[in-house]
C-alpha cells in the first residue's frame, strides 16, 4: 500500500504534498508523488515532433519532482518517497492508471492555489476523480501546511438520515485504519429562503433550532443502536451559512473531515450532492471523500 499524491509544478499548490506526508505517516506507509503530463490523443506523424514532446514531458516531470522534493525533504523524515511520471491523454486518467498499478491506499490532491471563494478549491481534474476514484480521495485546503505530525482525529459529516448510517460505519472503518479517534457531526444551516421576508428571521432561527434538536436525537440513536460506541463525541453545529457552520465546529490541529457518498451506477462510482459540495468548498481542514 502507498499514498499517492498527484502533483505537477505550476498547476496545483503545495498543500497536497504536506497532506500526503501526514497521511502516509499516519498510515505507516510510503508516499508516491505522481506527475501526469498530457499526451496528445493523436500520435504526431513526424518523429521530430515525438522526440520534442518526450523531451518536454521529461523536463516537466523532472521539474515537478525537484520542486516536490524541496518541500518533502524537510518534513518526510522516515517516509519512503518515490517519484513517478506518466504520459496520458488526461491527468485524471493517468492518476487512475497509477492507482491501479501500484495498489494505492489513498489519493491526495491539493487545492488550486488561488481564485474563487472557499477554503478547498478544486478544478475539473479533482472533480472528476472525486466521482471516479476507487480509493478515498483527500483534498487539502489552499494554505494547508503540515509539519512532522500525524492526523489526530477524523470527523464524520453525517446528514442524520437513515440512508447515511452506512457513511458513519465507513468513517469508523477508516478511523481504525488511520488509528485516530472519530467524532460525528451534523451541520444544520439556515436556508436563505426558508420563509417569506415578512415572517422574520426569528421564526427561521426557531425552525433551525428545532431541527438541530431533532438531529441531536438522531445522533444519540447511533449509540443506542450500537453504530458507534458510547465514548464517541456527537455534535450538531448550526450556522447561517455553510461557512459559518464549518467555522464553529471546533477543529483541532491535525484533523480531517470525512464525507461519504452514494453509488451512482456504472459510469461514475459516487454521487456528491449539493450539500457535500458546499462542505468541501468551505472546510477549513482537509477533506476525505470515501467511495460509495
Amino acid at each position: 500500500m502507498t499514498v499517492v499524491v498527484g502533483y505537477r509544478a505550476g498547476k496545483v499548490g503545495l498543500s497536497g504534498l504536506y497532506l500526503g506526508v501526514r497521511i502516509a505517516r499516519t498510515r505507516g506507509t510510503s508516499l508516491t508523488v505522481v506527475t501526469v503530463v498530457a499526451k496528445p490523443w493523436l500520435t504526431p506523424s513526424l518523429a521530430r515532433v515525438d522526440a520534442e514532446y518526450e523531451l518536454w514531458a521529461d523536463a516537466m516531470a523532472d521539474e515537478s519532482a525537484k520542486e516536490a522534493g524541496r518541500v518533502l525533504d524537510p518534513v518526510a523524515d522516515g517516509i519512503e518517497v518515490t517519484y513517478l511520471h506518466r504520459a496520458h491523454g488526461s491527468v485524471s486518467g493517468g492518476l487512475l492508471e497509477v492507482i491501479h498499478e501500484i495498489d494505492a491506499d489513498v489519493l491526495v490532491l491539493g487545492s488550486l492555489p488561488s481564485g474563487g471563494r472557499g477554503q478547498v478549491l478544486i478544478g475539473s481534474t479533482a472533480d472528476w476523480l472525486l466521482h471516479a476514484s476507487p480509493v478515498p480521495v483527500a483534498i487539502s485546503p489552499r494554505n494547508y501546511h503540515a509539519h512532522q505530525g500525524k492526523l489526530t482525529r477524523l470527523t464524520c459529516a453525517y446528514s442524520a438520515t437513515p440512508d447515511a448510517i452506512d457513511v458513519v460505519r465507513r468513517c469508523f472503518e477508516f478511523g481504525k485504519r488511520f488509528g485516530v479517534p472519530v467524532r460525528v457531526i451534523t451541520f444544520a444551516v439556515r436556508g436563505k429562503t426558508m420563509y417569506p421576508p415578512e415572517v422574520g428571521l426569528e421564526v427561521e432561527d426557531e425552525v433551525l433550532q428545532a431541527w438541530a434538536s431533532q438531529a441531536r436525537g438522531i445522533l444519540e440513536e447511533l449509540k443506542t443502536n450500537g453504530i458507534v460506541s458510547e465514548d464517541v463525541a456527537l455534535q450538531v453545529v448550526t450556522g447561517r451559512s455553510w461557512k459559518d457552520a464549518l467555522a464553529e465546529a471546533d477543529w483541532q490541529e491535525g484533523e480531517i473531515l470525512a464525507l461519504g457518498t452514494r453509488p451512482r451506477g456504472d459510469i461514475r462510482r459516487v454521487f456528491l450532492g449539493s450539500r457535500s459540495a458546499k462542505i468541501i468548498r468551505e472546510s477549513p481542514v482537509p477533506v476525505l471523500v470515501l467511495p460509495g
